[in-house]
């Protein structure tokens, strides 16, 4: 459809694109040589994933996510990205036209009808029913505040109605070059464990799931109705040790940094004990105050050696 390189098509609360740099370096060698088999079990926004696509030859990619909603949107964007264009650009044009009391109006309207459709939409197959759903979600997504993903206790989409002058509804040629490269990716809606029936030769599999809340402050985000919480993090670094122990695969898996806040706190440092664990400097948000802002560390955790060379962005 047209030569732009693909690139993320929402806003995703802790997404990698101002550490795509640190992760390029701490890539393994498998991934720079070409020729290797990809593996995200929890793609979110994607731009790790559109990152490496990108950049590097791969031979296959695989998508996971829980987020059925989300992982029913990249369906639609692969399979149906002319329809949903065509939604999005009505959408557009009419909220362009509204005042703010009339946008805000529109857009619990919107909201409304999204969280009404979660029963009905039918999330094996793409249907004018998803095209629509898929649409309601971008739309959101643009136009909430601070274009979060957040759902209540019953999956329901809770953020408020955000104040932009002129937010991108519809970003066409971006669409089109999403639904080109995914054209060739398997996207998968299910746990993270999922990703273990994918592994073949030079597999190389990166993890970036919910961070552990640095914070009670910080926890403000569930990207699903089930949460992701401690358990579900002793979980995944076990289900981290064995992939590593039952097949030659490079992993790669990054997570918030306790000791940001509390310099004794070794959680992740235990249940990855024996893995390389990297500690990088990144900007986030600590907590919803002004001053709880600006450079931390984060954990990338590695199953393979690399250079051991300290990179800072301080």
């Amino acid at each position: 459809m047209n030569n732009k390189q693909p690139e993320p098509f929402i806003k995703w609360a802790g997404g990698k694109r101002q550490l795509l740099d640190t992760i390029d370096y701490f890539l393994p060698s498998i991934v720079k040589n070409g020729n290797f088999n990809y593996i995200e079990p929890f793609v979110g926004g994607g731009a790790v994933f559109f990152h490496i696509i990108n950049k590097y030859n791969f031979s296959s990619s695989v998508i996971i996510d829980d987020n059925r909603d989300l992982i029913l949107l990249y369906q639609t964007i692969k399979s149906k990205v002319t329809d949903l264009i065509k939604e999005l650009k009505t959408i557009e044009n009419e909220y362009y036209l509204l005042s703010e009391d009339e946008r805000r109006d529109f857009f619990y309207d919107k909201r409304n009808q999204y969280n009404f459709e979660l029963e009905s939409v039918d999330y094996d197959i793409v249907t004018d029913i998803s095209i629509r759903h898929s649409a309601n979600f971008i739309f959101l997504n643009r136009t909430c505040f601070n274009g979060l993903y957040r759902v209540n206790k019953a999956g329901k989409f809770n953020v408020p109605f955000g104040r932009y002058k002129k937010p991108t509804i519809c970003n066409e040629n971006n669409l089109g070059a999403v639904s080109t490269a995914l054209q060739n990716t398997q996207i998968i809606n299910g746990d993270f464990k999922v990703g273990a029936d994918f592994v073949g030769d030079n597999t190389f599999i990166y993890f970036d799931p919910p961070y552990r809340p640095l914070s009670t402050s910080s926890n403000f985000t569930s990207y699903s109705k089930s949460g992701f919480n401690d358990v579900e993090q002793t979980r995944l670094a076990n289900f981290y040790r064995n992939l590593n122990q039952d097949h030659d695969v490079c992993l790669m898996l990054s997570n918030s940094d306790p000791k940001n806040i509390d310099t004794n706190d070794n959680f992740f440092d235990d249940l990855y004990k024996g893995f390389h664990i990297h500690r990088v400097s990144a900007s986030r948000m600590i907590n919803s105050k002004q001053s709880g802002r600006g450079k931390i560390s984060e954990l990338l955790i590695l199953n393979y050696e690399t250079q051991e060379k300290q990179i800072s962005h301080w």
